[in-house]
């Protein structure tokens, strides 16, 4: 009996030494409406879920896709503040690199000078800087800083595991109005608003490969009064369009359900789908 006891605290302390990177999101449930992430059919064949961690905290919650190198989608509470925006590294996540206790997001020239890891480990299933060197497209947040209050949950949002390849125009046009703007005047009202940000792989790289271009751009939103869902929404962009389409919740699932070829539900059924 004792030795049992001794090989479950043993399996405990393992267990605590793991990275966040783990096969769900039971780490940070709450940054889905009823702790529901969406089903799996938007799941990638090699993927990560992410509860992102910067400075001792959760920030928001990603699906990563390890093989195309850019997140499925950031899920996250709309919580705009009036904190600064922060610095303007960017940083990488260590979990993705293979066996470790590194348990938050960090710079690769610090993994590289500090912790002795090599760019070509980094590399291995996650994008890093260099990929980004291109024109016309844009390191695009899925989560994006200007939704956050805190400087700490501004900055957990400068990572490149929450950035696809976006176009320019787009990213700097329409969709940083919906972001900004839009999103402000839908969510008038609303006590909590659970975001969920994604992109739909598309069928061209850049980095010799290594990352995916999305096709589109999505966002969905479910708005609680108190603790009841009373409204959702969503909204999609074309990759190389400067146009935001606005749609209904249950719209927008419609739409992702012809891209992903599998229904799509992204929210708890209690959110309203019209």
């Amino acid at each position: 009996m004792l030795g049992l006891l001794l090989l479950q605290g043993l399996a405990s302390c393992l267990w605590l030494g793991h990275s966040e990177v783990v096969n769900s999101f039971a780490s940070c449930p709450q940054f889905f409406y009823a702790g529901h992430p969406p089903n799996d059919v938007l799941n990638p064949k090699n993927p990560a879920w992410i509860c992102q961690r910067f400075s001792n905290s959760y920030h928001y919650a990603t699906l990563y896709d390890r093989d195309r190198r850019i997140p499925v989608y950031s899920a996250y509470k709309y919580q705009p503040g009036i904190a600064k925006r922060p610095h303007t590294w960017w940083f990488v996540e260590p979990q993705l690199i293979g066996k470790n206790n590194l348990k938050e997001m960090e710079r690769e020239s610090v993994l590289i000078q500090k912790y002795k890891f090599t760019l070509d480990q980094i590399k291995e299933s996650q994008a890093v800087l260099s990929d980004y060197n291109v024109t016309g497209l844009d390191r695009g947040h899925l989560s994006p800083s200007g939704h956050h209050y805190s400087r700490e949950s501004k900055t957990a949002t400068f990572t490149l595991t929450n950035i696809v390849p976006q176009n320019s125009s787009l990213n700097e046009g329409q969709w940083n109005i919906y972001e900004s703007k839009r999103m402000a005047t839908k969510t008038k009202g609303c006590t909590t608003t659970y975001v969920i940000t994604g992109a739909v792989p598309g069928n061209t790289y850049i980095a010799e490969g290594r990352v995916n271009i999305p096709s589109h751009i999505w966002s969905a939103a479910c708005c609680l009064v108190g603790t009841e869902p009373k409204k959702a929404w969503g909204a999609i962009a074309e990759n190389d369009k400067n146009e935001v389409e606005e749609l209904s919740l249950g719209e927008l699932e419609e739409r992702l359900t012809e891209h992903y070829h599998g229904t799509v539900t992204l929210f708890n059924n209690a959110c309203p789908r019209q």
